[in-house]
């Protein structure tokens, strides 16, 4: 079983997204031995739902969240394979808490994976639901790329 963990800032938007997203992709292919979650680096909407748009837009493609807000930990480099950040200062949060713990998590860039364009997610917080949709898009081109990556991986 291999373990992967989306992480952004509050665990409301982006993050339980690409966890929804890409659970959604494994199923489709019939893959049973991975398992997802999502986490933010900061602790700003731990036990909530995720954002009203983020929920829209996911049902509007036919995936449904079902995520409460949490806070990344440090067991969290021990209980996961991956730890896939959603944008550059989320990356370096989540390498400045693996300093904190013995787990041996990779660390990754979830647009490192995306065939069409690298760098940051987009945080969609103060947009509308068209930067959601994009978001969307986003994940779902990127969890192609990683679901082959993780799956070839010999950890």
């Amino acid at each position: 079983m291999k373990k992967v963990i989306f992480v952004c800032l509050g665990n409301i938007c982006r993050s339980p997204l690409a966890e929804g997203i890409f659970d959604n992709f494994c199923k489709e292919r019939g893959e049973h031995s991975i398992r997802c979650d999502s986490a933010g680096t900061a602790g700003y909407h731990i036990g909530s739902i995720p954002d009203k748009r983020a929920i829209q837009v996911a049902n509007d493609n036919g995936i449904k969240l079902k995520h409460l807000g949490r806070k990344l930990e440090k067991e969290d480099f021990e209980d996961f394979d991956y730890i896939v950040a959603m944008d550059a200062q989320n990356q370096k949060d989540i390498l400045s808490l693996k300093k904190l713990s013995v787990g041996e998590a990779k660390v990754l860039l979830f647009r490192d994976f995306d065939p069409e364009e690298k760098g940051d997610v987009p945080d969609p917080y103060y947009g509308s639901y068209e930067d959601f949709e994009l978001v969307f898009e986003i994940c779902r081109r990127s969890s192609e790329n990683l679901f082959d990556f993780i799956r070839n991986d010999k950890i």
